[in-house]
């Protein structure tokens, strides 16, 4: 019987072996370890970030987060992957030393550190504001967590896409609602906002009309909410405290 040399059966068989072995699927975040991580390091948005330093499953999430394939997620899913990605990376950059307290080191921190997110590597400002926000949610302002005082709180769950909708509502009417950020005075008219709504007004505008209108279906106080949708108040806005929302 005729047979075929040893050496050219066996990388016959290889070859076939490789054209029939399946591909391991695209990473992507393991959001059952970040939502453990969060659920024992955040306190009503104050952060242990020494629970997280040299923590492998820390490292792990970041490296999730380089190596995640984006290109077939849809908007939901790429939207909490994002928020997600963001607040990892702004730990990360808190755990490597940098710090948005200071002006030179907020450009450091936002505009400088680089990181990997789905292969390519970026900054938490081009993550924000190329990648984030044109997919045109607002709420996201109050879920995406920079490490500050003044930021809205890093909640004590992952994002997920299945209740994106919700933790954004949640995440947006706690923000909103809180007066450490926001102060509405009915009687004299006038509101002190968050500088949040200074810098990103047209996102707002662009989802409510007008910033006072966005603002009325999610006040708590009605007085307050039929004043805002009357457009009846005078806005200033608050100074933002950068100083770090935890313990670093």
């Amino acid at each position: 019987m005729f047979r075929l040399p040893l050496r050219f059966s066996v990388q016959k068989i290889l070859l076939v072996a490789l054209l029939f072995m399946p591909f391991p699927a695209a990473a992507e975040l393991d959001l059952e370890t970040w939502d453990a991580l969060l659920n024992k390091a955040v306190i009503d948005g104050d952060v242990d970030y020494t629970q997280w330093q040299q923590n492998p499953s820390f490292d792990a999430l970041v490296d999730q987060i380089g190596t995640a394939d984006t290109s077939e997620m849809g908007r939901q899913k790429k939207l909490a992957f994002y928020i997600n990605a963001y607040n990892i990376l702004a730990a990360r950059g808190i755990l490597d030393g940098s710090s948005p307290s200071t002006m030179l080191g907020r450009y450091v921190y936002f505009k400088r550190d680089g990181y990997l997110v789905a292969g390519n590597r970026i900054t938490l400002h081009v993550l924000e504001h190329e990648l984030i926000r044109p997919l045109q949610e607002p709420r996201i302002h109050f879920a995406i967590v920079c490490a500050s005082q003044s930021c809205p709180i890093l909640q004590s769950e992952a994002y997920t896409a299945q209740h994106l909708n919700q933790q954004l509502t949640v995440a947006a009417m706690g923000f909103i609602n809180n007066p450490k950020h926001n102060q509405f005075n009915p009687a004299t008219r006038h509101a002190e906002l968050s500088s949040l709504f200074k810098w990103f007004e047209e996102d707002f505008v662009a989802a409510g009309g007008s910033l006072q209108a966005y603002l009325a279906p999610m006040v708590d106080n009605k007085e307050v909410a039929d004043l805002l949708a009357q457009e009846a108040f005078d806005i200033s806005y608050r100074k933002y405290d950068w100083n770090l929302n935890g313990t670093r």
